[in-house]
């Protein structure tokens, strides 16, 4: 069943999930589906978690108001690929899909199918790259990546599993190339330790990325890069 809230005259989607181990209500955005989702602990009702959305509407429009605009691709647009900048060239009567010359992006077709060309080229770009320095950094280590997937992930920018599969956001392609590099050391590091002890960050450390300042460009600008696309 689907659950909304009314907020400032909209509709806002709620997504309730109840989790065992879960001690007490837990709000936050859903900013893939532009609404919130509430953890509930095991046997709390679905009127309590709807009840303690409604309680904060003045947080969440407060929430929503930070939150940047989505900004879809466009014609003459300046996106970067690992920091490098590349102009969006739209050119409707060519023959192809996608192509890439010095630094101009080429996207062929019907304006309609602009955004998905585009996007599926960025996913391959993205998955391309991260293969190929996940492996070598996971050689590195001594270790061996089962499986990489690129996802049009919210919460994270990257994770990996027990069984040593990778996942990453594909919008990682239009990050810094330091940051582009710090995510994936950060989670080839995970298949030596599976946590954030120290031990942890020093292997981080160990691919000569700078941890600090990249978890900062995230939390300052990653909000932003999660919109571009959409």
């Amino acid at each position: 069943m689907s659950h909304f809230i009314e907020l400032d005259g909209q509709s806002i989607p709620v997504t309730l999930r109840w989790n065992k181990q879960a001690r007490r209500l837990i709000l936050r955005l859903n900013l893939k589906e532009d609404g919130i989702i509430v953890t509930l602990p095991h046997g709390v009702s679905t009127h309590e978690g709807l009840e303690m959305a409604s309680r904060n509407k003045v947080w969440i429009a407060n929430q929503f108001s930070k939150q940047p605009q989505a900004m879809k691709f466009a014609h003459g647009q300046e996106i970067s690929l690992r920091g490098r900048p590349h102009t969006l060239i739209h050119q409707p009567e060519a023959r192809g899909t996608v192509w890439r010359e010095g630094d101009q992006i080429f996207i062929a077709g019907k304006t309609e199918f602009f955004q998905r060309r585009l996007t599926d080229w960025l996913k391959k770009q993205a998955k391309s790259d991260i293969h190929a320095l996940a492996h070598d950094m996971a050689a590195q280590l001594g270790k061996e990546v089962k499986r990489i997937s690129v996802r049009d992930t919210v919460s994270r920018w990257g994770s990996c599993s027990s069984t040593g599969n990778l996942s990453f956001n594909w919008r990682l392609i239009m990050a810094p190339e330091d940051i582009f590099e710090y995510v994936i050391a950060h989670e080839v590091s995970h298949l030596r330790h599976m946590d954030h002890s120290p031990a942890f960050w020093e292997t981080v450390a160990s691919f000569n990325v700078d941890a600090k300042k990249s978890r900062h460009w995230l939390k300052k600008h990653g909000a932003l890069l999660q919109k571009a696309g959409r």
